[in-house]
């Protein structure tokens, strides 16, 4: 028997995330953290079990990005779609250019392999950015 504590988002992790969008005097009771732990936690279950449903339907067994941004759409959370599809591509790309430098790196001579080094420190960082209520932003590394 899996106990429910297990199904359950870290309290910590939780409570972290709740802290960056409230002012740093702002008290959270605990009370509120396992609250919002337990709705987090629920609707990444609901988001996934719908992931899930439609990957057994296409008779795959591994859910991905795409099926987690396909059930947020389903589910009627659109606008958490569109933000979890262009984060997807730009976690694609940012893969895909790291990988690209690892190549080129474990096929460069030793000289090359000097020059490889310099270029990877000025390779692009991964950027986005956190909304915080009032429409401002805030760019995350």
């Amino acid at each position: 028997m899996t106990d429910e504590h297990d199904k359950l988002l870290p309290i910590a992790n939780v409570g972290r995330i709740m802290k960056q969008i409230l002012p740093p005097s702002a008290k959270i009771s605990k009370e509120a953290k396992e609250t919002m732990q337990e709705c987090a936690s629920e609707f990444i279950c609901f988001v996934t079990g719908e992931a899930s449903d439609r990957c057994h339907k296409e008779n795959r067994k591994t859910v991905n990005g795409d099926d987690i941004c396909w059930a947020l759409s389903s589910l009627g959370f659109d606008h958490y779609s569109e933000a979890m599809l262009r984060y997807l591509h730009k976690l694609r790309e940012f893969e895909r250019q790291r990988a690209n430098q690892s190549n080129y790196k474990a096929s460069s001579s030793t000289e090359e392999k000097d020059e490889a080094t310099s270029s990877a420190a000025s390779a692009p960082s991964f950027d986005f950015e956190i909304l915080e209520r009032g429409g401002r932003s805030s760019p995350k590394p």
